[in-house]
């Protein structure tokens, strides 16, 4: 895709909005804001055969699973390693929703079935069905215990012991690395017709998301976060930079009235691309230019985009907008969700956010969503 002489015009005359600090307050606030459910939560454009919904048996060999899974994973899942106990939070989440397999993503657990344990591994006591997770003696390091492996790819998952709660007596025991979770009310991978989904990353969500909500064509803009190494990460967890996370927004376009051109049009005009790991006030990789692709097409067209314009010299300096692929997308909490709207009265709201959408509305007139 090259870029288009709009855009470029759009580009040199525009100034770029100005960011200031987020200042999103940790408390979490009541909203009026119904769950979210979303396409395309769990997106792994690596690994071809990861499916929310087949359940047809795998027989991959360990080679071609080397290929797809991250280096973590492969030792965890192929190797029967295990990784150390208290990893990121997911072994005393609380959180409403499913676990799925990191390898090929078969439904595991739902969080009813979990409790917490002081083994510092998540722990279930039950598995989702009698298939989804099947078993075999280990009698590794000279202990006889239960492989609890992958119903469906055969991966190792952890063990099973006879120490748990009521009603079972059982305590799964699994290696976070090893499992997915979707919450309640996001919709695993399905394709509608001309929808299309993109995840950016451009500083604070909040204000990202309210511009696109007003763009004609996007159906759906979710905040969330992507990249890192934390499975499923808490927003305070994000804020502190070390989860590798990115503060982002998923948005679902219909490919018939937008395309990917407008979209990009859009995000290089609503933030600077030029800061590494900053925007305005807020620093850290948190709020760093991100383009997280699910494939090749996207990939390539961001690729053509920025490369164009560093030869144009668009901008003083160089675009440092990282292109990563998308390995999963995690929607932050619901307090998060359509902000601007639900607080329009707050100070961010009227001096950050508004100011934004207004220049937007008046750079883009032609293409806002009618009233």
């Amino acid at each position: 895709m090259r870029i288009s002489k709009s855009l470029l015009n759009l580009l040199v005359f525009l100034p770029l909005f100005a960011l200031n600090a987020c200042g999103q307050s940790s408390n979490k606030q009541k909203s009026t804001t119904k769950t979210v459910t979303m396409e395309n939560v769990i997106s792994k454009p690596e690994n071809p055969y990861y499916s929310n919904t087949e359940t047809k048996k795998l027989d991959i060999s360990d080679a071609e699973w080397k290929k797809v899974l991250s280096p973590d994973l492969y030792a965890v899942a192929r190797e029967a390693n295990t990784e150390r106990a208290f990893t990121g939070t997911m072994w005393n989440s609380e959180t409403k929703g499913t676990y799925y397999c990191a390898t090929c993503g078969y439904k595991l657990f739902k969080s009813n079935q979990k409790f917490t344990s002081s083994c510092g591994w998540p722990s279930f006591f039950e598995q989702d069905n009698k298939k989804s997770i099947t078993f075999k003696e280990d009698n590794s390091y000279g202990m006889k215990r239960t492989e609890a492996l992958c119903g469906r790819c055969n991966s190792h998952l952890g063990h099973l012991f006879e120490d748990g709660p009521e009603p079972t007596g059982k305590r799964y025991c699994m290696n976070a690395i090893s499992l997915d979770f979707v919450p309640d009310g996001v919709t695993p991978n399905k394709s509608k017709g001309n929808l299309e989904t993109i995840v950016l990353g451009g500083g604070c969500y909040w204000c990202v998301e309210a511009v696109y909500e007003n763009l004609e064509g996007v159906t759906k803009v979710i905040s969330g976060f992507s990249g890192g190494t934390v499975i499923n990460p808490s927003y305070e967890e994000v804020c502190t930079g070390k989860t590798g996370a990115a503060e982002v927004v998923e948005i679902t376009y219909d490919n018939k009235i937008t395309n990917l051109d407008e979209i990009f049009q859009v995000f290089f005009t609503v933030h600077d691309p030029t800061t590494l790991n900053r925007q305005g006030a807020d620093i850290g990789t948190q709020y760093r230019s991100v383009i997280f692709f699910k494939n090749e097409e996207q990939k390539k067209a961001a690729e053509n985009l920025i490369n164009e314009l560093n030869s144009k010299n668009i901008y003083p300096t160089k675009v440092v907008t990282t292109l990563e692929p998308l390995k999963a997308f995690y929607p932050a909490a619901d307090y998060h969700q359509n902000y601007y709207e639900n607080n329009k009265e707050q100070g961010y709201c009227k001096m950050v956010i508004q100011p934004k959408i207004e220049k937007f509305e008046k750079v883009f007139k032609d293409r806002l969503k009618k009233k």
